[in-house]
């Protein structure tokens, strides 16, 4: 089984609620339709109903939960919560009102405050900022993480390497320049997330230019110093580094460069040392090697909130819904 069937397997099995608040574009509404009919979860559309329905003509949401702000019963609660929650910026109630009722990312994150839904994907149309600004506000970090970053699962064909051709590229989505420290909390977070979305041991690689040495340079230290303390914060992980990338996934290589590593050649989370590195090394492998691409993921927030790419198509936005509804399975508030 495939890390997407399986993913889907596990979100059939304990159902979820998720809120796709971009209801006007039809590449979510196709998804919408697929996720419904395959009662993999439950969905949240934002808007008025019939304008969504004209825009979704052939496809079947009679199962979706329609939510329009302005008819909204509990929406005068939710305008009040979120003005609690922003008062300490300034936030008036009729400001909350205005957000709330006008743009449907805050609308939507504020309905998996609430509980009424368990994560939110978003991203097919907004920025990645526009998507993960309201969640920053709203829903906060999750306790023990410092760091909100991101991640893609990719998923390569016919590939030996890694966990049966699957991998988690970190940071690939959100964090631009890490420092050392911030570097360690993603590996961190990474390993986390390979555990739970993939189901094995997670084995981490901190890529650099260099192996070992190999080259001299302060970002080369960055790397080093970040595995050092990775390795402070979580002992029993399996992490190592500086790899290139081909000492970390090739096992001949990795044993060549690195002998004695147990990492080498065997790593299936690769921790980028910025944004450049990590974006450009998950569209090679999503273009040239035909890989499947689902993200960017995100880590660190109190409940799950997915980021797309503006350029996915709707089987990317089930396969983001699917580990998104996995994703909330594991926590439970």
């Amino acid at each position: 089984m495939g890390f997407l069937e399986d993913t889907i397997r596990r979100a059939k099995a304990d159902k979820k609620i998720v809120v796709l608040p971009e209801s006007y574009d039809r590449r979510t509404l196709d998804a919408a339709d697929k996720v419904l009919r395959e009662d993999m979860a439950g969905i949240i559309l934002i808007g008025d109903q019939k304008e969504i329905l004209a825009k979704a003509d052939g496809l079947d949401l009679s199962k979706a939960i329609f939510i329009d702000p302005n008819q909204y019963e509990k929406m005068d609660a939710i305008i009040d919560h979120f003005t609690e929650l922003r008062k300490s910026k300034g936030v008036t109630r009729e400001e909350a009102a205005s957000i709330l009722r006008g743009d449907a990312q805050y609308l939507a994150v504020m309905l998996v405050k609430e509980g009424s839904a368990d994560g939110m994907v978003s991203g097919a149309v907004h920025a990645t900022a526009d998507t993960l600004r309201p969640a920053l506000q709203i829903l906060k970090t999750k306790p023990g993480t410092k760091l909100v970053s991101a991640f893609f699962v990719i998923v390569v064909p016919d590939c030996a390497y890694g966990a049966d051709g699957v991998f988690i590229f970190a940071d690939s989505g959100l964090v631009q320049n890490p420092n050392p420290e911030e570097l360690a909390a993603i590996a961190v977070s990474s390993a986390e997330s390979f555990q739970q979305l993939v189901g094995k041991e997670p084995v981490v690689a901190m890529l650099s230019h260099s192996t070992k040495g190999s080259a001299k340079h302060p970002d080369v230290d960055k790397v080093v110093e970040a595995a050092k303390l990775a390795k402070a914060l979580a002992p029993s992980l399996k992490l190592d580094g500086e790899f290139q990338l081909d000492a970390a996934v090739v096992p001949t290589i990795g044993q060549k460069k690195a002998p004695g590593s147990s990492v080498a050649g065997l790593a299936n989370v690769l921790v980028f040392p910025d944004l450049d590195a990590g974006n450009i090394g998950y569209k090679l492998a999503q273009r040239l090697a035909k890989a499947e691409a689902y993200g960017p993921i995100t880590q660190g927030i109190s409940k799950p909130v997915n980021d797309l790419s503006r350029g996915c198509s709707a089987d990317d936005i089930v396969g983001v819904v699917a580990i998104t509804a996995v994703q909330a399975q594991g926590r439970q508030s």
